[in-house]
């Protein structure tokens, strides 16, 4: 049979309140007294441990530096090499000596330590402690490129389901349906149902703006409660439903003036896309207007006078030539050349080179019919 070894617990201080005081005297200040003179003694103890262990340790690093010492100096041959080594070579034993007593005194603290008594608060030692937060790993910010990338091939896998549910009207069935595709309550059905919004109200479908825009306000408050309460957006939309469903008047307003200011800034955007586009379009028309010289001809019709403007309108040679004549000279030549360059006005080519084989037919060159533009 097994014996138990008692004699551990010879040596225990009892705890304070099991001893027996006199009637007068106060027993919980007695027993706080003790126990604060014991915890005294004890963090004296313990700092003497430490500055023990603190001077063994200084011991050590300058006996290793004497050491160093005397091996550098051992192979010095100089007579003041010699003395230096003698030096710390005394130096060395007496270090040596040092952290012996250092040591021994180390030695008998901890062995007084081990007759020390027990008491309540040295009985029982915490085993462990750790404590375990969960918490959320940090995410890295996606830079724009990759969150344009991340767009993308999320619209090219779900741009059917997305615009299945921007068409959607009541709340029952748009629960069901993110019931159904949790995957679609993110950032980026949002922003594509705002796109969506935008070109709809280009192409004047009025009509089918708003009920997108609908749909839009509803992903975007989702998304919002989601972030308020810290959770994924997908596990928290049915409390959206729920609670827009039941909500009181103020929350309904607060939804409504929301998608009323939304489908503003949708007309607002379309507007600045449409007139953006109308001016491509009438650069583009311009830059196929321009004539040899880059002029374009619209821009130089309007700026010449209007009796030469009529002479355009026309398709009288004659009467421009006429028209030119009256003009003062170096008017004449500024209005002409523009025309050239232009394009509205074609010099004959042909003549030109009449004119080159015969220079004494006179100095007034000849035409084609005139080119201008549409107005």
């Amino acid at each position: 049979m097994t014996t138990i070894d008692y004699s551990v617990w010879d040596h225990i201080e009892v705890s304070d309140d099991e001893d027996d005081t006199h009637p007068n005297i106060d027993t919980p200040s007695l027993f706080r007294w003790r126990h604060q003179a014991r915890m005294e003694r004890m963090e004296a103890f313990n700092q003497k441990g430490l500055e023990l262990e603190r001077s063994l340790a200084e011991s050590k690093k300058k006996l290793a530096e004497v050491q160093r010492r005397v091996q550098e100096l051992s192979v010095a041959s100089t007579d003041e090499s010699k003395a230096a080594l003698s030096k710390a070579q005394a130096e060395e034993k007496q270090m040596k000596k040092d952290e012996r007593s250092w040591q021994r005194k180390l030695d008998d603290h901890r062995q007084e330590e081990k007759k020390t008594p027990w008491n309540v608060d040295t009985l029982s030692k915490e085993g462990f402690s750790k404590s375990v937060v969960n918490v959320k790993p940090e995410v890295k910010e996606e830079t724009e490129e990759e969150k344009e990338q991340k767009h993308k091939s999320f619209v090219e896998k779900n741009e059917k389901q997305i615009k299945h549910f921007g068409m959607l009207r009541r709340w029952d069935d748009s629960q069901k349906y993110l019931s159904d595709n949790p995957h679609l309550v993110c950032e980026e059905t949002a922003n594509y149902l705002v796109i969506m919004c935008i070109d709809l109200e280009v192409e004047e479908k009025h009509a089918l703006m708003e009920q997108v825009a609908h749909q839009t306000i509803v992903m975007q408050f989702i998304l919002e409660l989601a972030k308020s309460l810290k959770v994924d957006p997908r596990g928290c939309f049915r409390q959206f439903f729920t609670k827009i469903k039941t909500a009181d008047q103020q929350y309904q307003d607060a939804f409504n003036d929301e998608l009323e200011s939304f489908k503003g800034r949708v007309r607002g955007r379309a507007k600045i896309r449409i007139e953006k586009a109308m001016k491509e379009y009438e650069e583009e028309e311009r830059q196929k207007r321009l004539g040899p010289g880059g002029l374009d001809p619209v821009e130089v019709y309007e700026s010449l006078p209007s009796e030469l403007q009529k002479c355009f309108d026309d398709k009288d040679i004659q009467m421009l030539q006429d028209a030119i004549s009256k003009l003062d000279p170096t008017e004449a030549k500024h209005h002409m050349k523009r025309c050239i360059e232009s394009g509205l006005w074609v010099p004959n080519s042909r003549a030109d080179e009449e004119a080159d084989k015969d220079p004494e037919d006179g100095d007034e060159p000849q035409y084609e019919e005139l080119k201008k533009e549409d107005q």
